[in-house]
């Protein structure tokens, strides 16, 4: 069964550094859960680094049973194996039987970048037909915001790529929960979350058919559960590329009634005619009536949205601005409609994978370079 999981990391900058490289690989592919950031080699002695360095990359025209791995390294046999049935599972390993009991395995075809380009096939692949399972759960319009701000991605992509296999007896999740286990929205370890009812699943599953993007307040407030653990789990959603985090722009006159009696209480009218952006974005007639409704204590937001109705959104955002105000932050699906959060997700994945290319490529030199000298 194909598996893996890709994190997003920088490209190492080094081009020779076998170890370096190596390391990055390790990474990228998540095979080490924790690395070893306290030792002085971060991790460069660990038993998955040196199966790699010195035996499967490293000598790629060679096979290995695990008792001469366990050996070679010092590991016992269930920890070893462990580790191979990682490998194998990104693809980038594979294994013949011997018809003993003992399984040889080797690099898939023969050098590190045959088998990276495996694995960004079969990638790509994975993500278009499994992500045709969403079409069907796909309740949005995909209507956009007043105004559409553009966000930085911010969280380091993370995802999960599992083939498609049958829910076995028992299990407390349903289609959905584990659709979203397989591509990482549910962490590394889902425990719990991985039932139908769970926090993460009604969250998911509520992004599917709301529009307006998700705040905080009102995800807490719709399914239970603290703001930190709700932001967490949104944040995890987020990096798999399916969810972005949006400024509301549709609470923009919510956000400029307080900004406005805020301001008026503490600095007057002189300062929001001056400073706070009146004079500059306002007609007379607007500014008039919105510091006199100030003045008397009675603006509401409807009054807002009313005297602004013919301001440009933009106009009212720097007003905003302006007046110290900001717009609350909330979380929707990455696109209006599925095949275009498919594609958001597929232009990161394909990042990803071309910097594993590249770095399979420099391996694959640096070893070759290094063969001689041995």
């Amino acid at each position: 069964m194909f598996s893996v999981r890709l994190i997003e990391h920088p490209l190492p900058t080094t081009e020779r550094d076998v170890d370096g490289l190596i390391a990055w690989l390790i990474d990228t592919l998540a095979l080490v859960r924790k690395r070893g950031e306290a030792t002085a080699d971060h991790g460069r002695a660990g038993s998955v680094h040196r199966l790699l360095r010195d035996h499967l990359i490293g000598r790629p025209e060679q096979s290995w049973d695990a008792q001469m791995l366990a050996d070679e390294l010092a590991q016992m046999p269930a920890s070893l194996n462990h580790h191979l049935a990682r490998l194998v599972e990104t693809g980038l390993i594979g294994f013949t039987n011997e018809g003993k009991g003992w399984r040889k395995y080797y690099l898939r075809g023969g050098s590190l970048s045959n088998a990276v380009a495996y694995l960004q096939q079969h990638s790509r692949l994975l993500l278009q037909q499994r992500f045709e399972f969403i079409n069907q759960r796909w309740n949005r319009s995909g209507e956009p915001l007043p105004v559409e701000l553009p966000q930085e991605e911010g969280a380091p992509f993370s995802l999960g790529l599992v083939d498609h296999r049958p829910i076995n007896d028992g299990s407390e999740g349903d289609l959905l929960s584990h659709w979203m286990n397989d591509f990482g929205l549910l962490g590394e370890r889902p425990g719990g979350e991985i039932k139908a009812d769970s926090l993460s699943v009604r969250l998911f599953s509520t992004l599917l058919e709301r529009n307006l993007p998700l705040s905080l307040d009102e995800a807490a407030e719709l399914h239970g559960g603290q703001k930190a653990r709700v932001g967490r789990i949104l944040e995890r959603f987020r990096a798999t590329g399916m969810v972005e985090r949006v400024p509301r722009t549709d609470r923009l006159n919510t956000a400029l009634w307080t900004a406005m009696t805020t301001q008026h209480q503490r600095r007057g009218e002189d300062w929001m005619l001056k400073k706070g952006g009146f004079q500059r974005l306002l007609n007379e007639a607007q500014q008039s009536v919105l510091l006199k409704t100030l003045a008397k204590g009675k603006l509401s937001i409807e009054d807002v949205s009313k005297h602004l109705s013919t301001v440009e959104a933009r106009d009212q955002m720097l007003l905003l601005n302006l007046l110290g105000g900001r717009l609350p932050m909330g979380y929707r699906m990455a696109g209006g409609s599925s095949s275009a959060v498919q594609q958001r997700v597929q232009d990161r994945l394909d990042r990803v994978l071309r910097r594993m290319v590249r770095v399979a490529g420099l391996l694959d030199e640096a070893l070759s370079n290094s063969q001689p000298n041995e």
